[in-house]
């Protein structure tokens, strides 16, 4: 596992701020359900910066980030997991869910996420 701090460059802080303020529909609907310790009585961070990399949600007392992904990820995959190795050698443990899921079954990705947590 990596050790020390990452510094994250100016432009990742400059665009997951920009991210914040333009989330996707499902990134929305998650945010809802995670924000304000919703979740177990987790927080989570959105758009959190992590070196060259912004992630959807974070959990820092889990060391858990959840991706929600849109289709363009069926095109990127090889990116994704170079992306999901790269955390992983800082301790990070990636969830990935499907846009579809957020908006069609909330329940249940609330509940997919909670298993995670319980289990990290």
């Amino acid at each position: 596992m990596m050790t020390g701090k990452v510094k994250q460059p100016r432009y990742i802080i400059e665009l997951s701020r920009d991210f914040r303020k333009n989330p996707t529909q499902a990134e929305k609907l998650l945010w809802e359900e995670l924000k304000g310790k919703k979740l177990e009585g987790f927080r989570f961070r959105n758009q959190h910066p992590i070196y060259r990399y912004i992630l959807d949600f974070y959990c820092h007392e889990k060391r858990l980030a959840i991706e929600v992904d849109g289709d363009i990820h069926k095109e990127r995959s090889d990116y994704d997991e170079f992306r999901d190795e790269f955390l992983k050698s800082m301790g990070i443990t990636t969830l990935r869910i499907q846009n579809k899921d957020v908006i069609g079954g909330i329940h249940g990705v609330q509940e997919t996420i909670r298993k995670s947590l319980i289990s990290q």
